[in-house]
């Protein structure tokens, strides 16, 4: 069916519309803001977690928080690739808009020059060539306008080529844009099933921490920081650090003291600053700072970024935690990490040691100044 340019324009701007629906922020896969209440909270995944009593096990406790804020990260960093891949989506779907409004413009405005050629031909070829060369008062004339007659001919030969490519390239664009909004869909669910795996696990991490009498909280809050102490004691004892004396880059310092500015600022998921951040929220945008893009999610930054040994890290290095890179953190020397923790939790200095390392990646791959 053939569709005017007047269709394709409104189909051009329904698809600009249907884009920024579906990748504006306050729509079902936005922040959900704050945590509902332990007693309105639906989402109650903690079966298998400790009841609340007297005399209960905190280090079981502490083992499942860190279990439930573990599935969190996981989950917000899912959450995170969703959403750079829809605002990519949505940013060549509404390139590709355009692309079909042009297209459907220089269309219409090759039909229209095939038929003023058509309606030209028209006029002048009522009798064959025999009779107007007997007709004609001027055979040369005649002979001359015949040879003009071959060449319109053969220009309008062309036109309906590159007409016939137009309606090809149009057809092509509105594929695209179609498969690119089948990509955008599944992505959009891809980030509201992250979204309800994130909120529920953290509201029954905040179930079960609700539970604990002040005295339980206070002992589990020293049980989490004697683990840490325990991991970072044994992590520099293995001797790890013993001949790590590189210096940062210029960018890698500019990195550092970004991220360390941001010490003290809460935690949230999904968020890139400047008023909170997730944990590779921080270290994207702290490299950003610095002038150098790298990819937004820890497992992106594990995947696409340069390797390097632990022995061999410097200030502005990433760290990247837990067997599915589902945690980052920023070296800034002397064996410590700055890193947005977790939900509940602030920006903040720790052992880089404190948590499984999974491997060390460097966004910046300068030579470091010289001693």
């Amino acid at each position: 069916m053939r569709t005017g340019k007047h269709g394709l324009m409104t189909a051009a701007v329904t698809v600009v519309c249907a884009v920024t629906v579906l990748a504006a922020p306050g729509t079902a896969f936005a922040d959900p803001g704050p945590a509902p209440s332990p007693g309105a909270s639906s989402a109650s995944p903690t079966a298998s977690a400790p009841a609340a009593a007297p005399g209960r096990d905190l280090e079981a406790v502490r083992k499942k928080l860190d279990e439930l804020y573990r599935t969190a990260a996981s989950a917000t960093e899912e959450y995170n690739a969703a959403e750079e891949k829809a605002q990519k989506q949505s940013a060549e779907i509404v390139d590709l808009a355009k692309k079909i409004v042009k297209g459907q413009e220089r269309l219409d405005g090759l039909k229209d020059r095939a038929g003023a050629a058509a309606r030209s031909q028209y006029r002048t070829g009522g009798l064959p060539d025999e009779a107007r060369l007997m007709l004609s008062d001027d055979p040369a004339d005649f002979l001359d306008g015949t040879d003009r007659v071959i060449q319109g001919q053969r220009a309008t030969k062309g036109l309906l080529g590159e007409l016939t490519r137009a309606q090809e390239d149009l057809k092509a664009y509105t594929a695209d844009a179609s498969a690119q909004f089948r990509k955008l869909e599944a992505n959009r669910k891809a980030k509201a099933t992250a979204q309800k795996k994130i909120e529920k696990q953290i509201a029954a991490a905040e179930k079960l921490e609700s539970e604990l009498e002040q005295e339980e909280k206070e002992r589990l809050a020293r049980l989490e920081r004697e683990a840490q102490a325990k991991a970072q004691t044994a992590w520099l004892g293995s001797g790890i650090l013993e001949d790590l004396d590189a210096e940062a880059t210029e960018r890698g310092r500019k990195a550092v003291e970004y991220a360390t500015a941001q010490v003290g600022k809460p935690y949230q998921w999904g968020a890139e600053g400047p008023k909170a951040y997730d944990c590779s929220g921080l270290t994207s945008q702290a490299w950003v700072s610095a002038g150098q893009a790298i990819p937004r999610t820890s497992q992106q930054q594990w995947q696409q970024l340069k390797r390097v040994d632990i022995k061999d890290m410097r200030p502005g290095d990433l760290i990247i935690y837990f067997d599915d890179a589902s945690h980052v953190g920023m070296y800034i020397g002397d064996g410590s990490v700055v890193h947005a923790p977790r939900p509940g939790r602030s920006i903040t200095i720790a052992g880089a040691g404190t948590m499984p390392i999974l491997g060390v990646v460097r966004p910046d791959t300068g030579t470091a100044p010289a001693e």
